[in-house]
């Protein structure tokens, strides 16, 4: 694509200013913004007031011709919509990572550092991004079921703001003790790949929270889902799979379902079983997952890659 110059059009610049773990301190994004004005950019700044403003915001810019490129400053599920608004546009997309761990900005390799979106700003080069569609709500990171829902589930009923790391900490501690595992039913491209008690991932993205590479293989332009199925029914099992899967060798056990498609199907007979997408509370099962190939065109740094455990756990202590 090339670098974008400021006579190419004005950068619609949405920003989630709740986004982040400190309302105290200065978002990366306005520091980016004041590069991009010190460059002579025609910087248009819309402040989001919900998630579906968000996605307005990208929609009129991603159909005004006057308009070069979108950036998008918040956390998942702030860029999940900024995304969902710009579907089928042409307009590149930068992402500046501002909530408490980005999961898609991490994908594409990119921090909160100014050097990190100067240089990829600077250098122009895109990808094509597959997002997933569940019974019609975009996600563009990681669909959860069950268990991972269920933690989702907590963190949201007491969110009040800014989220921290440390917000998850009861809600994971309580949902180990307290979960039934339920029994799913899994179809990928119409072939029933599980039957039984289970944690589902769908996505698009290989690494999830703290760095986890539970989607080892996911390649978020093959214009596939990934999908892995951890058989599990009691905390042995449990922490059984939270130990392989930190030293990346879930994917070769017998009892991890491991596939890739472009339509899955999970049901349960428990109508109120817990879903997440890109960490928000998901659709009610049963879910209709499809992948949507190439829906926007992304900003990345050629070459970079996703930061794993270590990196993800030094930057959640700093």
């Amino acid at each position: 694509m090339g670098a974008i110059k400021p006579d190419d059009g004005y950068i619609a610049y949405i920003v989630n200013p709740k986004s982040g773990a400190s309302s105290g301190e200065k978002l990366p994004g306005w520091r980016f913004e004041e590069y991009l004005d010190g460059r002579g950019f025609d910087v248009r700044v819309g402040v989001t007031r919900s998630l579906d403003h968000a996605c307005e915001l990208a929609g009129n810019a991603g159909t005004d011709p006057d308009c070069a490129m979108v950036v998008a400053v918040g956390g998942d599920g702030t860029i999940r919509e900024v995304v969902h608004g710009l579907v089928g546009r042409d307009k590149p997309l930068l992402i500046v990572p501002g909530g408490t761990e980005n999961l898609l900005a991490n994908e594409l390799g990119l921090d909160k550092s100014l050097r990190t979106l100067t240089r990829t700003f600077e250098a122009g080069f895109t990808r094509a991004l597959d997002i997933g569609s569940a019974n019609g709500k975009c996600f563009t990171s990681i669909a959860g079921f069950g268990f991972d829902g269920e933690v989702v589930k907590g963190v949201s009923s007491n969110r009040t703001g800014h989220i921290t790391y440390f917000d998850y900490f009861w809600p994971l501690w309580r949902t180990f003790w307290r979960y039934e595992f339920e029994s799913m039913s899994v179809e990928v491209d119409g072939e029933k790949i599980h039957d039984g008690p289970g944690l589902v991932f769908v996505g698009n993205i290989s690494r999830y929270a703290l760095g986890l590479n539970i989607l080892s293989r996911a390649d978020y332009s093959d214009s596939l889902l990934d999908i892995c199925v951890y058989k599990c029914s009691n905390k042995a099992r449990l922490i059984k799979h939270s130990a392989v899967t930190v030293f990346k060798r879930h994917d070769h056990f017998r009892d991890v379902v491991y596939r890739q498609g472009k339509q899955i199907m999970v049901t349960c007979d428990n109508p109120d079983l817990p879903t997440e997408i890109d960490g928000d509370p998901g659709p009610s099962v049963p879910v209709e997952i499809n992948v949507i190939p190439k829906a926007v065109r992304v900003m990345v740094l050629e070459g970079a890659k996703p930061a794993g455990i270590r990196a993800q756990i030094f930057r959640a202590l700093r």
